[in-house]
């Protein structure tokens, strides 16, 4: 076993700040890495150590593997958390970290590479009984062998980059004449953003919800799933509100697909937090993808379980077994996560700036990660998620009541943010009634 002494947070914001308090609660001493842009971070002013990796540029900071190698050797660090987007998903990243001698916080380089493949992890799931979407593997120049493979699955399919993610690279194909021209567009696109150009094809679901599993695996042949997340509420393919556990899923329906991805984790080897992104319609789960790290959405599972899902990547990583087994997990409650992002709620242009006044909700069942304060400066460069407001309470009417009257409390003075439109969503009857699909927000947006 591993002993973790001191672990260099990779990245920024929210998600490092929570890292660094995991890392705190298990006496562990922290490692701060910042860009010129970022050196009055909340967690760089926490950690123990803090250092500069480069300039705001992502890609010449947080995107810079030989600086954060270079940061965990001159600090001392013995592990390395990626947190979520930048590096988090980087194959090579992990196998660079663990070949330099450092803890990689999450799973084995070779297990993020199989998945990080849309048609290989597909395959995995396939060979571990996860109900997958109708589709094919890597599409062939052949086009009347594709359109032979598009009249099987059934129009509208959907043309997917192997090695997309982001909501990017995917295009849908309504009827045959435009085949062969979304093939090819969605294979520069591809190749333009991951560079890779394979394609594959699926079956496109119309209004689907998208529910997603959270699982934790120790690599040992312990896995649990904790619960299921509606993550429905999207715009341009990007989370707006997550809840836990999902409306409308029975406990037979958790058990069947939970334990099928659980028994998935553990044939191939899985290592740390990931969750399972499905589909599901009618009834019905289709895999999508899985996500081999902690999601931004992680709270409201924890506060519906128990289950402290940061420390248990850490303990994971240093080769402890899970604490506990599937039969100690039960659903309590009902939680709802809103995205505070910095961004003018009508036109979603991001709004950086100062934050002049900031009031924080509170009171039971209420729980703000953020990283902002006042007088801190948002930048332009990242993300311009700033925050997440989480509401837990008996149920979920009473937990869209109180994550309600946590928003009227929010108060973000001198950037512009998207309150008022989640004050606007609570108040939505269809939003209370939980008959929403991933199209709800954008068709509400255009005022359909």
């Amino acid at each position: 076993m591993a002993k973790i002494e001191k672990v260099l947070i990779a990245n920024r914001g929210e998600i490092a700040l929570r890292i660094l308090r995991a890392c705190k609660e298990l006496g562990i001493k922290t490692v701060a890495v910042y860009s010129t842009a970022d050196r009055d971070l909340k967690h760089v002013k926490l950690a123990d150590e803090a250092i500069c990796i480069g300039p705001a540029a992502a890609k010449e900071s947080y995107l810079n593997i030989p600086s954060l190698i270079a940061a965990a050797e001159v600090t001392g660090a013995n592990a390395i958390h990626p947190g979520y987007g930048f590096l988090s998903e980087n194959a090579e990243f992990a196998e660079i970290v663990e070949r330099s001698g450092f803890i990689f916080i999450g799973p084995k380089s070779d297990t993020i590479r199989l998945m990080g493949d849309k048609v290989s992890a597909i395959e995995a799931m396939e060979a571990s009984g996860v109900p997958c979407v109708p589709g094919t593997g890597v599409l062939t120049d052949d086009i009347e062998e594709n359109k032979a493979l598009a009249k099987k699955i059934g129009y509208p399919v959907i043309i997917k980059a192997a090695g997309g993610g982001g909501g990017r690279g995917m295009r849908v194909v309504y009827k045959e004449e435009d085949l062969a021209d979304t093939i090819a567009l969605t294979q520069r696109e591809a190749d333009s953003f991951f560079n890779n150009p394979n394609v594959f094809m699926e079956k496109f679901l119309e209004n689907p919800r998208h529910v997603e599993f959270q699982l934790l695996s120790d690599g040992q042949g312990n896995s649990v799933y904790l619960g299921e997340r509606d993550c429905s509420v999207q715009r341009r393919n990007q989370k707006v509100i997550e809840e836990a556990p999902a409306p409308e899923i029975t406990q037979k329906q958790r058990d069947d697909i939970g334990s099928r991805c659980a028994k998935a984790c553990n044939e191939i080897g899985y290592r740390g937090a990931g969750t399972f992104e499905f589909l599901y319609e009618n009834g019905q789960f289709f895999f999508m993808e899985m996500n081999t790290r902690v999601q931004v959405e992680h709270p409201i599972s924890e506060l519906v379980t128990g289950v402290d899902i940061v420390k248990e990547q850490i303990k994971i990583a240093a080769g402890e077994k899970l604490s506990f087994s599937q039969k100690d997990i039960s659903l309590k409650g009902h939680a709802i996560e809103c995205r505070i992002n910095a961004e003018d709620p009508s036109t979603f242009i991001p709004s950086p700036g100062k934050i002049v006044r900031l009031h924080t909700p509170g009171g039971p069942g209420i729980r703000w990660d953020s990283h902002i304060y006042e007088n801190y400066v948002v930048p332009p460069y990242y993300d311009s998620m700033i925050g997440k407001l989480i509401a837990y309470n008996d149920d979920r009417s009473s937990a869209i009541a109180r994550m309600k009257q946590a928003l009227h409390e929010l108060v973000i003075d001198g950037i512009k943010t998207n309150v008022p439109l989640l004050l606007d969503l609570m108040d939505d009857a269809t939003y209370n009634k939980g008959c929403f699909d991933i199209h709800y927000l954008e068709r509400k947006l255009d005022g359909e």
